[in-house]
């Protein structure tokens, strides 16, 4: 009897687990998986669309109209013109539904889209879904012209990430735009 309560828990631990973050973490290297997501300003983003065209950075955020996320994206609209030096599109990205996403974006009066991934199916192929939260986790990925992901940031500091973000396209070898 108790084996089988011990074998039961350990299945329920496992589906937890699975349920929580169901894909398997993307590393530095690999292809970055396609997405198409509407943004704030009511366009369709695909990321197939800007392959050998441009990076692609997306930084993911948990909720909008919260303190961090807040910071967050305004740290990526005060920073935008040093972000712009470079041939990048950049977003940034949660499991809100569109039109939070958009009132979010207008109430911040930001400069680029806010993509909404209201299923979570796409943080969900990047990793970083969390299914009880209903959220994604905060990371930014950075994706190079040839899809390939460049850089993982796993610890971002929300009030300098857009300053951070230009920095590392810079030290990442990401062209500036002629």
């Amino acid at each position: 009897m108790k084996w089988m309560i011990g074998c039961l828990s350990l299945a329920l631990v496992s589906l937890f687990v699975s349920l929580n973050y169901a894909a398997e973490e993307i590393k530095v290297g690999d292809d970055a998986p396609d997405f198409e997501m509407v943004g704030s300003d009511g366009k369709t983003y695909k990321l197939s669309d800007f392959k050998g065209k441009q990076a692609v950075v997306v930084a993911w955020y948990p909720r909008a109209f919260t303190g961090g996320c807040t910071k967050e994206c305004e740290s990526f609209k005060k920073e935008g013109a040093s972000i712009r030096e470079y041939n990048v599109a950049y977003f940034t990205a949660s499991c809100d539904p569109a039109d939070k996403n958009k009132a979010f974006a207008e109430s911040l009066s930001v400069d680029y889209p806010i993509l909404s991934d209201p299923d979570g199916s796409v943080a969900t192929k990047y990793g970083i879904f969390n299914a009880e939260r209903k959220a994604a986790a905060r990371w930014t990925f950075y994706v190079g012209e040839n899809g390939k992901i460049l850089h993982i940031d796993k610890t971002v500091k929300t009030t300098s990430h857009g300053s951070d973000v230009a920095a590392k396209l810079g030290e990442l070898g990401v062209a500036k735009k002629k």
